[in-house]
């Protein structure tokens, strides 16, 4: 039986930073890269045949670290832009406390979280869905299907879609997903079906 492991990255410098990240390029911050320290116990008994995360460097530093701490460093891992978190559009690098006070916590929380609302010039949880459901089918089911323990390490509206589309999620509550930094969610795969573990 095939196991799914989904990781989402430790706290960026920008996550720090209460910025609006998206597709940029942030770092984890020392709090995050801290926060590894905590791998090997968390994956202790979790046995990988293969990583994949997006090209960003937080979630690749995410994987990385967490290859280091099982002494896996031998496992290729495949980066693709399908995991990328949503794009934030014009929001991108603002402060998120400023824009609550600026367009209501409530449009904020919208253009955060909602499934079919985008924010100015981003992407909806739809895009982000649309984008990740049809790669994590083609390379990550597959995978599964041929009895691999696979680790996606990600960002929290791109693994927000996977767990919508393992869980089969309406979209409504799409918004109630939430993982915090380096939260790691494990499913058993069997015959095409999931089992949240």
């Amino acid at each position: 039986m095939a196991k799914l492991y989904l990781q989402r990255h430790l706290k960026s410098q920008w996550n720090l930073e209460n910025k609006f990240t998206g597709w940029t390029d942030v770092p984890l911050s020392q709090e995050g890269t801290e926060a590894a320290k905590n791998f090997s116990k968390t994956f202790a008994e979790c046995k990988i045949d293969a990583v994949y995360t997006s090209p960003l460097v937080r979630n690749r530093e995410t994987a990385r670290l967490v290859l280091e701490s099982i002494g896996r460093t031998d496992i290729a891992v495949v980066a693709d832009k399908a995991l990328n978190e949503r794009s934030y559009g014009e929001l991108t690098g603002l402060n998120k406390d400023e824009m609550k006070k600026k367009y209501g916590e409530d449009q904020v929380q919208i253009w955060r979280r909602s499934y079919d609302v985008a924010p100015p010039g981003g992407e909806s949880g739809k895009d982000v869905y649309n984008r990740t459901t049809p790669f994590f089918k083609e390379y990550i089911e597959k995978d599964l299907k041929e009895g691999k323990n696979v680790l996606v390490v990600a960002s929290h509206n791109s693994l927000r879609a996977i767990i919508k589309y393992i869980e089969d999620i309406p979209d409504e509550k799409f918004s109630d997903i939430e993982l915090p930094f380096g939260a790691l969610t494990k499913y058993e795969f069997d015959n095409g079906e999931y089992k949240k573990i």
